[in-house]
């Protein structure tokens, strides 16, 4: 009688671990994503770009409306902000007379008895920090990208960012959480990535990542980026449910030859929220010949 009390009350015991631990996983991805949407509705996140022009040699006009080179939003009034002259040595700013602005939280002005650190030279995001310049409500740095140089312009009270109505998801499902053999290079390869900007980035791959769904094999060419893995790639749900240019995933790099590959937590790339992102492509080998119906879908 005694053992068979035990044997029973061990029984709920692991049943009870076993459904807990099934139901935690559902849990733990829905908290990840209202983090994700947290972020991307943040100040100074992907829903705040406003603008991305890019840089011709000489001077590039800055201003409130078309008339300029670079046109600020509405939230600046004052007719020209000033002048940036491209030119080999980078990218410098002279603001017009009168103008206030922040620069690295410091005043920059041509008003007597206030900081004057004009010309103030521009520093792009790569290798970075960016020199962000702060006017009113918006914000523009320089980015370089395949050897260009441009200026990405941010407004906090974006249209983007105040009317965006939330990310839609599919439904959690720990099928599409599995677990990939990983097959390292002898040393990092330099891969070309393919962007929307017709050109192509510089990324190094590590290996591949080899993993079973549905009963068949695949394999994904993940890219170093930071101390993660990121992967671009493209399924089947692109013609019509998720972003048509394909999903980013990041994993953590392999433990024992082994890397965890959730789809569950497969995102839309920045494009697919602005047009004035540079977002990478995926490469040929990533585009799967397979539906993952999984992660994040279109927005619209």
């Amino acid at each position: 009688m005694h053992k068979l009390t035990l044997t029973a009350i061990l029984s709920v015991v692991l049943f009870g671990a076993t459904f807990a631990q099934t139901d935690s996983y559902p849990r733990a991805v829905q908290q990840w994503r209202a983090a994700h949407e947290k972020q991307l509705r943040s100040e100074d996140d992907w829903l705040s770009l406003a603008g991305l022009f890019w840089l011709k040699p000489g001077v590039n006009t800055v201003g409130a409306g078309n008339k300029y080179d670079i046109a600020l939003t509405n939230s600046f009034t004052a007719g020209k902000f000033g002048e940036i002259v491209l030119s080999q040595h980078g990218a410098v700013l002279t603001l017009e007379h009168g103008v206030r602005a922040l620069s690295a939280g410091a005043k920059i002005s041509t008003l007597t008895g206030e900081q004057i650190l004009e010309p103030v030279a521009l520093e792009p995001d790569d290798p970075g920090p960016a020199t962000q310049i702060r006017v009113g409500t918006q914000t523009f740095y320089v980015i370089k990208r395949d050897g260009r140089f441009g200026i990405r312009l941010k407004d906090r009270l974006s249209p983007s960012r105040i009317n965006f109505k939330g990310e839609k998801w599919y439904p959690v499902d720990s099928r599409y959480r599995v677990t990939a053999d990983y097959e390292p290079y002898p040393e990092p390869r330099p891969v070309k990535v393919p962007n929307v900007l017709g050109g192509d980035f510089d990324y190094k791959a590590p290996g591949l990542l080899h993993f079973k769904l549905e009963g068949k094999d695949y394999t994904l060419m993940p890219v170093i980026e930071g101390d993660h893995l990121f992967i671009i790639f493209r399924d089947l749900t692109s013609r019509s449910e998720t972003y048509g240019a394909g999903r980013f995933l990041y994993a953590p790099v392999a433990k024992d030859g082994k890397v965890i590959l959730d789809f569950n937590k497969a995102e839309n790339p920045p494009c697919a929220f602005t047009d004035f992102a540079t977002c990478p492509l995926p490469p040929q080998q990533n585009r799967l010949d397979l539906a993952i119906p999984a992660g994040e879908k279109r927005n619209h």
